[in-house]
């Protein structure tokens, strides 16, 4: 649980949702659970860690209770492989939060998966900094802890805070979102530190510009850099990307190869189906689905969303995307995200990496906005780097070198910070909202 990024009512919802009838958390939550114990009924007990002071039901020392406790004679329970073992709630950007019901052969496969693939083993440290309420850095806790592998904590992300861990515990292998990795390349203490012992620097969550990629590889010169695709209904991971693979048809290729998200991994089958479930050509478009044991057991009472989601017996993304002549995957766009500007689809994602190779600009999101003439027009949110100054018309100048002259936006906002969720992707779906909810009100509907 986070108390900075999660609201009260959120977590009462999820709570309330899933049963909940136990709860652990730190003191330092503990003003956080007063904001939502109301409207928690089912919660029987509270353990606290590191409780400072005496606690009235149902909160309850952590320490205490653990010393009380009956150890156990056996098992708890008769596991078995399709048994619900953990419930994940999605992000909600996009309307209520589903919870994503993994089983125990979900979790274990996607374990298997990742040491396969990542080469994990007993000398490997890893270094816990995206949220572990969140698939990004859950899925390591269990599948570090089955090689024998050391575990560091960062309690909360800051690139020295992170970079310091990194060199004092000679940390081996970490996950990042891009926007950490984006963090961490403008820092300017970042050349301050030995990273050296910084094999394999993994990334995911949420598309990585190529050239913010570049600066993080020649920072990072000794790792390994991969970026993992998937979803929480995938327990998470389904296709892998080596920079060794980028470069495997000559350095010419090397760009574009680093857009794409890999290839399948072991144990799971990717593919990209047309509307008409067919696979695509190469460099049609499509929607990425997925199957294998990783994949999850359904939506936690919503019967009728996880039939949406596994129709014909394959997970659906909502990840639109390509697929080049060697079988690697290029993701376009969420369906959500795409623009519909003049009845040409726009892809916010590609505006976005047009904006990036701007020297001032720190962070992009784009999205679509209400125009009663275009129907949807481009609109770009923008983050400057600190002592950074450029213009809106500055910036739409810059990509007509860049895109086509109908993806270019149309209006540019500057903003302090973008909105996030508690793993670090920007949240356009809210960003959204407030503009189309007037637009809304007041012609009765959405273009």
């Amino acid at each position: 649980m986070s108390g900075t990024s999660t609201a009260p009512a959120e977590i009462a919802f999820i709570l309330n949702d899933a049963g909940a009838t136990h709860l652990v958390l730190d003191a330092a939550h503990l003003p956080l659970y007063e904001r939502f114990a109301a409207a928690s009924p089912n919660l029987r007990a509270v353990l606290v860690v590191d409780a400072p002071r005496r606690l009235q039901p149902p909160l309850t020392d952590y320490e205490h209770a653990l010393a009380a406790a009956e150890p156990l004679r056996g098992p708890a329970r008769d596991w078995q492989p399709d048994h619900l073992v953990q419930l994940y709630y999605t992000s909600g950007t996009t309307g209520r939060a589903k919870g994503v019901m993994l089983s125990q052969r979900n979790v274990s496969a996607n374990a298997i998966h990742a040491i396969m693939v990542l080469h994990f083993d007993q000398h490997d440290t890893w270094i816990h900094a995206t949220p572990m309420f969140h698939l990004a850095d859950a899925w390591a806790c269990w599948t570090l802890a089955w090689v024998g592998g050391r575990h560091v904590f960062l309690r909360e992300f800051t690139p020295r805070g992170y970079l310091t861990l990194l060199q004092a515990h000679r940390v081996t292998a970490s996950l990042l979102v891009p926007t950490m990795i984006n963090a961490l390349i403008n820092d300017p203490a970042m050349r301050e530190f030995d990273v050296s012992a910084l094999r394999l620097l993994a990334f995911g969550a949420a598309p990585m510009p190529v050239d913010r990629l570049k600066a993080a590889m020649q920072l990072f010169p000794a790792t390994t850099f991969v970026q993992l695709y998937g979803m929480t209904e995938t327990a998470p991971f389904a296709t892998s990307l080596f920079y060794d693979e980028a470069i495997v048809t000559g350095p010419e290729h090397v760009s574009r190869r680093l857009a794409s998200c890999g290839r399948e991994i072991p144990g799971v089958e990717v593919r990209v189906l047309r509307e008409d479930g067919r696979e695509v050509a190469t460099g049609e478009l499509g929607e990425i689905v997925m199957r294998g044991p990783n994949v999850m057991l359904g939506y936690w009472q919503q019967a009728d969303a996880t039939a949406e989601a596994l129709r014909g017996g394959w997970m659906h993304s909502g990840d639109m995307a390509t697929v080049d002549e060697e079988g690697f995957i290029f993701i376009v766009d969420r369906k959500k995200d795409m623009i519909i500007s003049g009845g040409e689809n726009v892809y916010s994602t590609e505006v976005e990496n047009a904006l990036y190779l701007h020297p001032a600009v720190l962070e992009v999101a784009v999205i679509g906005l209400p125009d009663p003439y275009w129907g949807e027009r481009v609109h770009a949110v923008v983050v400057l780097k600190e002592g950074q100054h450029v213009n809106g018309e500055e910036l739409t100048n810059f990509c007509r070198n860049q895109i086509a002259g109908f993806k270019i936006p149309r209006s540019v906002a500057f903003a302090d910070a973008l909105p996030k969720t508690g793993s670090g992707k920007i949240q356009k779906a809210a960003m959204r909202a407030r503009y189309w909810s007037a637009h809304e009100a007041e012609t009765g509907r959405r273009i």
